[in-house]
């Protein structure tokens, strides 16, 4: 298990993240979200041990994680963290920036591990290209897959899928989450993109203020937005009569007491969003076709179900 008990942390007098707990099982797949600057890098170097604390403590097991006031070389072997920064060696192969550090007294062991892992990472065909000709989202593979060739107890993600491009992602996401549970590896991932979070995240952290907003499933946060910030990491919203309402709970009807006037229609492929004025304030909604701008129409708000 991981324990991260009332830590407290600043570049200079400001904090960065100020009197913050939680625990992750052994096997437990973590999302963390905020908003640009909300801290989330730095807590993940934080659990690492990049930084010293001003206050508090990590801990794996029994193992305190320690700052470089302690350690001459900083993280531990039982953690890897992968950052937006991929620290590869360009001018060898795929293959053997996997397996560097993987021991050349079994050389049959070595060449299934990282063999296993190019599957993985779905760089299969790549095995042989040296690094440096490799694109963004490549590298990022590939860093990925050397963090995995250890097989650590947990690892730390940081925007893990964000160099690469939108039709390699979700099967990408699957093949990496899904290899992470088989090897019950503890996954903590600092994400802005929900697609990272949803179907495979046991529970999320929504960081904002320097605290933790929310703590819980997606399922549950998702059913039970508090904030505006929460509602917005699942998709379009609008605030009615205080009540957050997600775009999709909105349906066209022939009366209701929610009469609208339509100002724009944007295509989204299986629907459109309609961008509508509701007593001078926007609201948006889906439908299945567009709506001519001008166009008054009413709408019923339909529960979550």
């Amino acid at each position: 298990m991981l324990k991260v008990d009332n830590i407290t942390f600043n570049y200079t007098k400001s904090p960065v993240l100020k009197d913050i707990s939680f625990k992750v099982e052994e096997g437990e797949n973590l999302a963390i979200i905020g908003e640009s600057g909300s801290g989330k890098s730095t807590l993940l170097k934080l659990i690492y041990g990049e930084f010293d604390l001003n206050k508090g403590h990590v801990f794996w097991k029994d193992t305190e994680v320690l700052g470089p006031k302690h350690n001459l070389v900083v993280g531990y072997d039982f953690m890897k963290y992968v950052s937006q920064e991929f620290d590869l060696m360009p001018f060898i192969t795929v293959e053997e920036n996997i397996g560097k550090f993987l021991s050349n007294f079994f050389p049959k062991d070595k060449k299934e591990r990282t063999s296993e892992l190019l599957e993985v990472v779905e760089l299969t065909e790549f095995a042989k290209t040296k690094v440096k000709t490799l694109s963004g989202g490549q590298k990022q593979r590939v860093a990925l897959a050397r963090a995995l060739a250890k097989q650590p107890e947990i690892i730390l993600l940081d925007e893990p899928f964000s160099h690469i491009d939108n039709f390699k992602k979700q099967s990408l996401r699957r093949s990496v989450f899904k290899y992470l549970k088989q090897k019950n590896i503890t996954c903590i991932v600092a994400t802005h993109d929900k697609e990272d979070v949803l179907g495979f995240a046991d529970n999320m952290i929504v960081l904002n203020e320097n605290k933790i907003e929310a703590h819980d499933s997606p399922e549950f946060l998702y059913y039970n937005p508090k904030t505006p910030l929460i509602a917005s990491f699942f998709g379009e919203f609008n605030l009615i009569n205080d009540d957050i309402i997600y775009s999709h709970q909105l349906h066209v009807v022939k009366k209701s007491n929610l009469k609208v006037k339509v100002s724009q229609s944007y295509f989204k492929g299986i629907q459109y969003l309609i961008e509508a004025n509701l007593n001078c304030e926007k609201v948006y909604f889906e439908h299945e076709f567009e709506l001519k701008k001008g166009e008054l129409i009413f709408l019923e708000i339909k529960k979550l179900q």
